[in-house]
């Protein structure tokens, strides 16, 4: 079985997302949003599962994505879809802070596939 590789990639400076907030980053062919909660730093898939509409153009309220479509919402910790419409998961990121940057792990897969 291969070994995966992994690797994390600067995607933005911590002073880029304050609290409750959120951030569309690029990584390679992926869009990805960056998510500053109370809970910490996550990150995942930016476009919803449900209709191509982007999360980082709708809300963040404490945890829960919210798509400015059609109001379906996932857990940004999980990738969860918690509110319907949305029935399919976002994959999930992991995020580390290295000094006044943010990094999010990327490889083969991502974390919450």
């Amino acid at each position: 079985m291969p070994v995966s590789e992994s690797r994390y990639v600067r995607v933005a400076r911590i002073a880029d997302v304050p609290r409750g907030g959120m951030l569309e980053v690029g990584v390679g062919s992926r869009t990805i949003v960056i998510c500053h909660t109370r809970d910490g730093w996550f990150a995942a898939d930016n476009i919803c599962t449900h209709a191509y509409a982007k999360l980082s153009e709708g809300r963040l309220k404490k945890t829960r994505l919210i798509c400015p479509l059609h109001g379906g919402s996932f857990d940004c910790r999980t990738g969860a879809a918690i509110g319907s419409p949305a029935a399919l998961p976002l994959a999930t990121y992991a995020v580390r802070l290295t000094g006044e940057d943010v990094e999010i792990e990327v490889g083969d897969s991502p974390a919450g596939s």
